[in-house]
């Protein structure tokens, strides 16, 4: 595991397309579904015509956590859904995740930090077994 202040990242031996299939079926076993999925490389191909490294963003929720938060704070939607990333760089693949709690850190709520923490716990459990 690198260390990142705001998520959870890993090296892996994985192709990009391995990795992104991986991810998926680890948040499943999670109970996060992925609700958006961006795939930055083709969107800033498209948008500006620049080419950039594989690079896809997925936006994974878990619906009874998403809840629980919603029902705490209602604006809570501006930092949802957890966004889980893998992409390529120099050849190596990497996925990370969202520390919830840094996040919710700056809403200022301490309602939502056990909500945080758990659902941390949970986006932790799915790098580490990809």
């Amino acid at each position: 595991m690198l260390s990142m202040d705001y998520g959870y990242k890993r090296q892996l031996n994985t192709s990009y397309e391995e990795t992104i299939s991986r991810a998926r079926e680890e948040l499943q076993k999670e109970g996060f579904g992925v609700l958006t999925e961006i795939d930055v490389k083709a969107t800033l191909k498209k948008k500006l015509d620049v080419d950039f490294d594989k690079y896809v963003i997925l936006g994974a929720c878990n619906p009874p956590f998403a809840y629980q938060a919603l029902q705490v704070e209602r604006d809570i939607g501006l930092l949802l859904p957890c966004n889980v990333i893998v992409y390529e760089s120099d050849g190596k693949t990497y996925v990370s995740a969202i520390v919830p709690a840094v996040a919710m850190n700056m809403v200022e709520n301490p309602s939502l930090e056990k909500i945080a923490v758990e659902v941390g716990k949970k986006l932790k459990k799915v790098i580490d077994s990809i």
